[in-house]
């Protein structure tokens, strides 16, 4: 026998055992068996099924309803994700086309003040935080006063349903019915809310086509198909933080309930004088007494509250607003336990979860928006017909620096080094380039018709205050504290 073919026969030997590898994770033990008792292998929509997801929607609208932080950290998640609201560049190319990109955006501007489109986004994306998901129904509304009646109807998530007697066969989830390539192509909206008071046939519902929703949801899972709300772990943490509070309060107050408790170190039977166990007595104000023989007076002091109230309020957040991306300062609307450096630090992964938001509200809201607009804008205005394309972008609010001054070095530094362009920076300030030049044109040429230099034309700046020296000084002490966290970088 060759040499070569016992090794051939040892490697299959060696192949065929089976290898027997162990992770600590997999383990199940005495210890972990609760923790672990509700892990389950359920699909993404079996999981989130109508059920689940409709007591998640009433919890959360009820954290967010009840809580003051719930509702703080929706309300300014919309409002930076949001803004303002968004703002149509039109990159149309110049000669034949020139003119229209102005025209464009001057109307959709227009329209979209009409409808109060940044207002219906704010809502968006707070019923996405606490509801999993947002839905827009696009319609035409005659009585819109605009060229264009293109009109935007936000519907919740319970009326995107379909109810049991009518469920389609195949491909259906909760009220959208998929094509077999997975497209959504028709939702089932209910006609009344099932909660309102004016639903008195439930059952009854309308059939929209896909091209008319816009559904707007976090998919973390592949073959998810309707969402869950951005709060969902925090829900348990929201009502523990309430829960924490009424306990402070109710043990500061069973501590203010007893002005003074009458206690005596001697013996049942003693040589105290005997009295009436939980007697109550009133006292009067600025009144001296004499207790009686062998009685001490105490009041009861509530320690608990005092020394873990900030702490457990602080951690709790901290918890609570990281499912969201958002620090704790801008949760808890206090940045005194911050510097400059840390402050601008805990902003970047913020801001940059902002921007992600805003793509996705980009991709799947305003695209779609904006295409159903223009596909009716074509129908009022004939100069736009013709045109198969429309390339565009979107300008959000740009976010304030901690320190305009260092920023502002900072921006002249990358221009003059050619390392960024005016328009990167205009677009990280939320505006538009093009806009901001011919403005700054228009004062150039004024400002040498009345003959006035740059300097002479600047604002004439506000009265330092008394506290500009302590400010001064708080400043300086920031800048020593970035520069030392820099060094020890």
């Amino acid at each position: 026998m060759w040499p070569w073919t016992k090794k051939v026969k040892a490697a299959t030997r060696t192949a065929m055992k089976f290898v027997r590898a162990k992770f600590d994770s997999a383990q199940t033990s005495p210890d972990n068996m609760k923790h672990w008792a509700n892990a389950d292998f359920l699909s993404a929509n079996a999981a989130a099924n109508p059920a689940v997801r409709n007591t998640l929607r009433n919890r959360a609208r009820y954290e967010v309803a009840n809580n003051s932080y719930g509702r703080g950290i929706v309300l300014t998640l919309a409002n930076d994700v949001i803004g303002t609201g968004p703002r149509l560049q039109m990159l149309l190319d110049d000669g034949e086309n020139d003119g229209l990109n102005g025209l464009i955006e001057r109307e959709f501007s227009a329209w979209a003040k009409i409808v109060d489109l940044p207002g219906k986004l704010r809502t968006m994306r707070m019923s996405r935080a606490q509801d999993g998901e947002a839905f827009g129904m696009l319609f035409s509304n005659g009585a819109l006063q605009h060229p264009v009646k293109l009109d935007t109807k936000l519907i919740e998530a319970e009326q995107v349903t379909t109810p049991l007697s009518n469920l389609p066969t195949t491909g259906f989830v909760d009220g959208i019915v998929f094509d077999a390539l997975g497209n959504p192509k028709e939702y089932h909206v209910l006609d009344y809310h099932p909660g309102d008071y004016l639903s008195m046939a439930p059952l009854d519902y309308h059939v929209v086509p896909a091209a008319s929703i816009i559904h707007w949801f976090r998919k973390d899972r592949p073959g998810q198909s309707r969402g869950l709300p951005d709060i969902l772990p925090a829900i348990p943490l929201f009502a523990q933080l309430r829960r924490y509070t009424l306990a402070v309060i109710a043990a500061a107050e069973t501590a203010a309930d007893f002005a003074a408790v009458l206690f005596t170190d001697s013996p049942a039977n003693g040589e105290s004088q005997s009295l009436e166990p939980m007697d109550v007595v009133q006292l009067e104000k600025r009144m001296a007494t004499v207790l009686p023989d062998g009685w001490r007076l105490g009041q009861i002091e509530a320690h608990q509250p005092s020394t873990t109230y900030d702490m457990f309020k602080r951690e709790i957040l901290n918890e609570i607003a990281r499912c969201l991306n958002m620090p704790y300062n801008i949760a808890a609307c206090n940045s005194s336990g911050y510097n400059y450096a840390s402050g601008r630090l805990d902003h970047q992964t913020y801001y940059k979860s902002i921007r992600v938001e805003q793509a996705q509200c980009e991709t799947v809201v305003l695209d779609r928006i904006f295409d159903a607009w223009m596909a009716e804008a074509v129908k009022v205005y004939p100069e736009l017909a013709g045109i198969e394309a429309w390339p565009h972008q979107w300008f959000w609010d740009g976010h304030e620096h901690v320190d305009p001054a260092k920023e502002a070095n900072a921006q002249s530094t990358r221009l003059s080094s050619n390392t960024t362009t005016l328009a990167s920076e205009y677009a990280k300030q939320g505006k538009d380039w093009e806009t901001e030049l011919r403005q700054r044109a228009k004062e150039v040429a004024l400002m040498k018709e009345l003959g006035l230099t740059p300097t002479q034309a600047q604002p004439v700046p506000a009265a330092p205050t008394g506290n500009q020296p302590a400010a001064d000084e708080q400043n300086k002490d920031e800048n020593n504290d970035e520069e030392q966290q820099s060094q020890a970088a």
